[in-house]
């Protein structure tokens, strides 16, 4: 038993079962426990690798087409430069030296991070020492906001709910001889969950995160209100449906209620409830992030960059590619969803959507 699930077997005995996501809440961001507090979870001695780490060309091409935004929308001056969940700080500086050739863009840009992780702050201060750190999206200073956020919402805490009838039943943390398990709370209704009834039966599971729809709400506010624009790539798809919390340690699936604070938890991202929360800026089309990146010319700089290659670089390189843009890898589970204030144009890689 970890350190955190004896902490949260005695937190269950004494006052009852804990939601999902404060189940979550607690594995990835206890103070002493927490997986994202004590460590660097990225790369080949973590547990996961995301798209920045994979190759240069993905930060390279968000930045361009970051950088387009930002000139189609006047070339604000100065602008507030974001990234929420930074990682190691790779995306950024992918960002940035894309982006140092674009008249005026980084005279303007004022850059912030948003990360709560103090062990990652510190990698992120190695690549770039000019940033401003904060630990919400509310502490961002005003101004036109140019935001990137890579695998950043499906780290929130979710709850889920078990259909029920005209009800639904919470999926809630318990313990069962001893062991945590899952469990389920007594049939209630849901409000929320009214528009769900429609296109869901009994026992079909629904998950829900507040946390992201409140970070998409108060982007949204911004984007309205002082312009800029927010890309926004994960995985998930455009409404929730179904179990999707997973557990991920050593690269590989694993239990998520084994080794509580000592694996990566995540769940797909409902993008509809990100779209919609971010009212009354709009959105993008959701895009497949394999469609998104060859539409901003991923093959042609993939290209480009194998002229120099040899050897095993070069069978990475080829590897790294179709790593992000393959529909059987992650071409078609990630997606892409811009927010964006009304009547600005969405940026390259993106279309509008059909209805206003």
């Amino acid at each position: 038993m970890t350190p955190l699930a004896d902490i949260l077997c005695r937190q269950i005995a004494a006052s009852g079962p804990i939601t999902l996501a404060d189940y979550m809440a607690a594995c990835l961001m206890h103070p002493q426990h927490g997986y994202y507090s004590t460590r660097d979870p990225l790369g080949a001695a973590g547990d996961f690798t995301t798209a920045p780490e994979i190759s240069q060309m993905f930060g390279e091409l968000l930045g361009l087409s970051l950088a387009q935004a930002w000139m189609d929308q006047g070339a604000p001056a100065p602008f507030v430069l974001a990234e929420l969940g930074p990682g190691r700080g790779t995306l950024m500086a992918d960002i940035l030296r894309a982006t140092a050739r674009v008249p005026g863009f980084h005279d303007a840009a004022r850059l912030h991070l948003v990360e709560t992780s103090p062990t990652l702050r510190a990698e992120q201060a190695s690549r770039l020492p000019q940033a401003n750190w904060h630990d919400r999206v509310e502490d961002l200073p005003d101004g036109p906001l140019f935001l990137v956020a890579n695998e950043f919402f499906d780290a929130l805490p979710i709850r889920q709910f078990q259909r029920d009838g005209a009800a639904w039943r919470e999926r809630v943390v318990g313990l069962n001889d001893g062991a945590l398990t899952l469990g389920l709370a007594a049939p209630a209704p849901q409000p929320a969950l009214d528009h769900r009834l429609g296109d869901t039966r009994d026992g079909d599971i629904v998950e829900t995160c507040a946390p992201a729809q409140g970070i998409a709400a108060e982007i949204g506010r911004r984007l309205a209100a002082q312009g800029g624009v927010a890309l926004i790539v994960d995985y998930g798809d455009w409404r929730s449906l179904g179990d999707t919390l997973q557990a991920l340690q050593g690269h590989a699936p694993a239990d998520p209620l084994k080794a509580p604070g000592q694996a990566d938890l995540t769940c797909h991202v409902d993008f509809e409830a990100l779209a919609r929360a971010g009212a009354p800026a709009t959105h993008s089309l959701l895009t497949p992030q394999g469609i998104f990146l060859e539409r901003l010319g991923i093959t042609a700089r993939a290209q480009a960059l194998a002229q120099r290659l040899t050897g095993e670089a070069l069978d990475a390189h080829i590897a790294a590619h179709r790593r992000l843009t393959h529909p059987a890898e992650m071409g078609s589970l990630f997606k892409t969803l811009a927010l964006l204030p009304r009547g600005a144009p969405p940026p390259p890689g993106l279309e509008q959507r059909a209805t206003p």
